[in-house]
């Protein structure tokens, strides 16, 4: 398990933009081949972000390149350029089936046991973004033990729908809830969607604390401005810290004491509040190493 709260994207044909990133200390730094560069501009991104990976000091940040639709011309190309540099994950978005995963897996495979390196060493990240891909789900989590995490990919999911957007993302408030549940299921991180207001900062901070209210473990970022204030939105505060590590030292005391739930608070403490306070001590601790 890793930190994902921040999940930066940056445009993949911009150098500087790219030695920006490295700095700003975001969970994962996301080199963007699709949707930040022009179709004129794909090949010289590509060399750029394989540059950039096995060149430039991402410290902590996890190292992720999103490459172009499986769909695209430049789908293939993007693979072959980008993972001699080894980075850490590989981005793919519209995934509309297992097989593409599986695919993708078998490219990767064959690449790892070529450079002698460990078996899985590259990560797959799925972005699920249409109808089709909520009807697959199942079957996508499930593709191979490569997969890591998945992304919600609200804008196009709402093409998909012929949704109309709105701020309280109630439009898509199904598809959010089903992926979380199923990322669960199958042990996966889950990403939420893009908020693209990144100027008002309590705007992204609400949007964010509502992902993690949902069970999320990170969003995506689009502008350097939003990492903090989700990053902060991800991480317990020293309050619920203090909160669960009560509850956990009384509920073990209890439990030695040969007794089941108790009151804490005014509230009822048993098995699943005590798991649940486990959990956010551990997020804590992870929060706290980054």
């Amino acid at each position: 398990m890793r930190l994902r709260r921040a999940f930066l994207y940056t445009p993949g044909e911009d150098e500087q933009k790219i030695e920006k990133a490295c700095a700003l200390r975001a969970d994962c730094v996301c080199l963007d081949l699709e949707d930040a560069v022009s179709p004129s501009k794909k090949e010289d991104a590509r060399i750029t972000v394989a540059h950039a990976i096995g060149t430039f000091d991402f410290g902590k940040s996890e190292r992720l390149v999103r490459v172009n639709a499986p769909s695209s011309p430049y789908f293939m190309a993007d693979l072959r350029t980008v993972i001699h540099a080894v980075p850490d994950g590989i981005v793919i978005p519209k995934v509309e089936e297992a097989s593409t995963l599986q695919e993708a897996d078998g490219f990767l495979e064959a690449f790892e046991a070529q450079q002698e390196l460990e078996l899985g060493a590259i990560r797959l990240i799925a972005i699920i973004e249409s109808a089709r891909s909520f009807i697959n789900l199942k079957e996508i989590c499930a593709a191979t033990p490569r997969l890591e995490a998945l992304i919600l990919g609200a804008e196009d999911l709402a093409v998909s729908l012929g949704a109309r957007r709105t701020p309280s993302n109630k439009e898509i408030f199904y598809a959010r809830s089903q992926m979380v549940l199923y990322a669960a299921a199958y042990g996966l991180d889950a990403i939420d969607l893009v908020c693209n207001n990144y100027q008002d900062e309590d705007v992204v901070y609400e949007e964010a604390v509502s992902g993690a209210e949902l069970g999320y473990r990170g969003k995506q970022v689009i502008h350097p401005n939003q990492i903090t204030v989700v990053q902060k939105a991800f991480t317990p505060t020293e309050e619920e810290v203090q909160k669960a590590q009560q509850v956990c030292a009384e509920y073990e005391a209890h439990m030695q004491a040969g007794k089941g739930a108790m009151g804490f608070k005014g509230a009822l403490v048993d098995m699943p509040v005590y798991r649940q306070a486990k959990q956010t001590l551990a997020r804590a601790d992870m929060a706290r190493d980054w």
